[in-house]
């Protein structure tokens, strides 16, 4: 990873922590290193603490690296680095996505808490006009769908459950079954019922070929007239010129922090859109939020060292139900 990042996730405490359980080859923690440098600091490395921006682990980049057992991600998907070799080696993987799902959850839910609040209608008409009471909508007893029980699709189900708003939550996820949707209190039904009876449709599934256009026009009708959509997870998971449509007509309104193409054109409709909030992928962790990954990695590292087992741990055939 760049060395602004590696700053950033593995601050000096954390350099410290990472120095006294492992050896440290000269510049393995400077970041942005030459090819050559590179080369030279792989050549004695048996964990490789990864991030944003760094390259794809091929069998190349795995013939300078031939002491490697363990590949830590602090950062969000490892499919940019991870390859075909890396498992075919027998290379350990870990990803600090747990530590990274806290900032999406926390943004989803302010998302909808807003969405439930009528808030990006009310603030585009706040210049005209006060709303008056029995206009103010509110969070209680509203139907909130859920697309995918990931890490953060099942934290956004406990946390929605937990708060007192009595909502009712559904989800639809093809890997989950009736008895696991009991004990995460969701009632499970297909996509059409869920978009047919939610306020608010949250998306939490992965970027795959199957899953492209999820919410197709067809998905986008069936939302009630004022439903939400909000988007935290992938923005080709949504049909970007129906949604478009959508909201343009004033029947949808939207809190989108990815979109298809990302980022957006300049000019295009949904970034001047009253009832459309478009962030730029900052759901995730941003700034000083970032070091969770760094103490996540750092944690894995010393568990690594201490013959434990990785929390993080991924397997090949995970990738397929990964973001």
């Amino acid at each position: 990873m760049g060395a602004d990042v590696v700053d950033r996730v593995l601050a000096p405490g954390l350099r410290q922590r990472l120095a006294r359980s492992v050896e440290l080859p000269s510049g393995a923690l400077t970041g942005g290193l030459t090819g050559t440098e590179a080369r030279v600091v792989l050549a004695r490395v048996e964990v490789l603490v990864t991030g944003w921006d760094c390259p794809r682990l091929t069998a190349d980049v795995l013939a300078h690296a031939p002491r490697l057992r363990a590949v830590v991600h602090a950062a969000g998907s490892v499919k940019p680095v991870v390859t075909d070799a890396l498992w075919d080696r027998g290379v350990l993987v870990s990803s600090a996505a747990d530590a990274n799902a806290g900032p999406v959850v926390a943004y989803t839910l302010a998302a909808i808490t807003f969405a439930t609040k009528g808030a990006l209608p009310a603030a585009a008409r706040y210049a005209e006009r006060w709303p008056p009471f029995t206009e103010r909508t509110g969070a209680d007893a509203r139907t909130i769908g859920v697309v995918g029980a990931s890490r953060i699709g099942r934290r956004v189900i406990a946390a929605l459950n937990a708060s007192d708003a009595g909502h009712r939550v559904l989800l639809t996820d093809p890997y989950v079954t009736p008895a696991q949707a009991a004990a995460l209190g969701v009632d499970l039904v297909d996509l059409p019922d869920l978009c047919r009876a939610s306020s608010v449709v949250t998306l939490h599934a992965p970027q795959l070929p199957e899953t492209r256009g999820l919410l197709s026009a067809r998905m986008l009708s069936l939302i009630p007239d004022g439903g939400v959509v909000v988007n935290t997870a992938r923005g080709s998971l949504v049909d970007t010129d129906a949604l478009t449509r959508a909201c343009a007509a004033g029947r949808l309104d939207a809190f989108l922090d990815v979109t298809d193409p990302e980022p957006l054109p300049p000019g295009h409709p949904l970034l001047a859109l009253p009832n459309v909030l478009v962030t730029p992928h900052i759901a995730g962790a941003q700034g000083s939020e970032v070091r969770r990954l760094g103490e996540y990695a750092v944690a894995e590292v010393e568990r690594y060292v201490r013959g434990e087992a990785l929390l993080g741990r991924l397997r090949r055939e995970d990738l397929g139900r990964l973001a």
